[in-house]
């Protein structure tokens, strides 16, 4: 039985950025591979490299040396626009400030990816996702309308509407109280499964880095390990 190919793998992954005092390397030969349906949770001290790796492996920026591969596509070798088509169609990401357009409604919000992408334009798929996270009556609202919480809501439904084969969350509950993150944890989560998402996410939270099948322990910019928590 062939074994078959990862969702995300990455190779000897290195990221160094040009600053006034020289060059600086805040990631150094990175190499792990994920499967598709996976959980993931990169964490580590600040300034340990964990934002750097997920925005490599999710196409946002360009690796310095090194290869990485979502889906077997190379991103470290694709264009620009080549890399954003890649996103818009194959990735969800979840942030920490949320990042909701301020002059769209909550359902708008969700279904901005669709828009973008330029195909079906599910308004019913956006309704029943706001419902699914609770907001039923909160479609026709404006972000400044609406808590914290309730933002992060209204992103979850948006990382999902285009059936993202991966998801990328960036402290996902880190804005959030603790009565608000652990809600917004069961519903990421509970998504998740539902849709046979890839997941890889950072965070400070161990609790939530407990949850995931795999754990990536970064430390001065390096993989240290790479462990599969007892409960996870």
């Amino acid at each position: 039985m062939t074994t078959p190919s990862p969702i995300l793998e990455a190779r000897a992954l290195g990221r160094t950025y040009a600053t006034a005092s020289g060059p600086l390397t805040v990631l150094h030969d990175v190499s792990f591979a994920l499967e598709a349906g996976s959980t993931a949770a990169i964490v580590g001290p600040s300034g340990s490299g964990k934002t750097t790796l997920l925005g490599l492996c999710a196409g946002l920026d360009r690796a310095s040396c090194g290869e990485i591969f979502l889906e077997g596509q190379p991103l470290h070798a694709l264009s620009e626009d080549a890399r954003a088509r890649l996103r818009n169609e194959r990735v969800g990401f979840v942030f920490q400030n949320f990042q909701l357009m301020p002059t769209l409604t909550a359902l708008e919000n969700v279904l901005l990816p669709l828009e973008l992408r330029g195909g079906k334009f599910d308004r019913k798929a956006g309704m029943d996702l706001l419902e699914r996270v609770g907001l039923k009556g909160r479609l026709n609202h404006y972000p400044v309308q609406l808590s914290g919480g309730e933002q992060q809501r209204v992103a979850l439904a948006r990382a999902f509407i285009g059936r993202p084969a991966i998801l990328f969350a960036d402290e996902p509950t880190g804005n959030l109280d603790a009565e608000t993150g652990a809600a917004i944890e069961e519903m990421l989560f509970a998504l998740n499964r539902e849709a046979g998402t890839t997941l890889v996410m950072v965070t400070h939270d161990p609790e939530l880095a407990q949850r995931a099948g795999r754990v990536l322990r970064m430390k001065g910019g390096r993989l240290v390990a790479a462990e599969e928590p007892a409960f996870a």
